[in-house]
């Protein structure tokens, strides 16, 4: 059973910073793509940045610069650094996986299939 556990959420001031954490268990996610994605209310989900089973990473525009995503394959954690973060952040953020290998670029245009439940983040001006 895959099990994706989101943390880390939670209400910050406009230029500050969080790290979003993913606990992942039931599989080796070590050699699959992982990625974030986020949905405000009203809005279509957005993915905001993957990580490809070789660590190669790649960010949607709105966050590119800002955020970070990497993962630790020891403690099986997907991470997510959030720094300078405006209101149009606010959001419910969710980490999810694909059964597949490769890198960010094929990742990218791959079905994501394992999702967690999701952390709120929310950013006030």
């Amino acid at each position: 059973q895959v099990q994706l556990v989101e943390s880390g959420g939670g209400s910050v001031q406009a230029g500050g910073s969080l790290r979003l954490s993913c606990a992942v268990s039931g599989y080796t996610y070590k050699r699959y793509c992982m990625a974030w994605f986020r949905q405000a209310p009203g809005k279509e989900r957005e993915r905001v940045a993957i990580i490809g089973s070789d660590g190669t990473t790649s960010y949607a525009d709105s966050v590119k610069g800002r955020f970070t995503i990497s993962k630790d394959n020891v403690k099986d954690t997907l991470y997510l650094q959030m720094n300078s973060l405006t209101p149009e952040d606010t959001a419910m953020y969710y980490c999810a996986a694909a059964t597949v290998f490769g890198g960010a670029w094929y990742c990218a245009g791959q079905r994501y299939n394992y999702w967690g439940q999701g952390t709120q983040v929310t950013v006030s001006s």
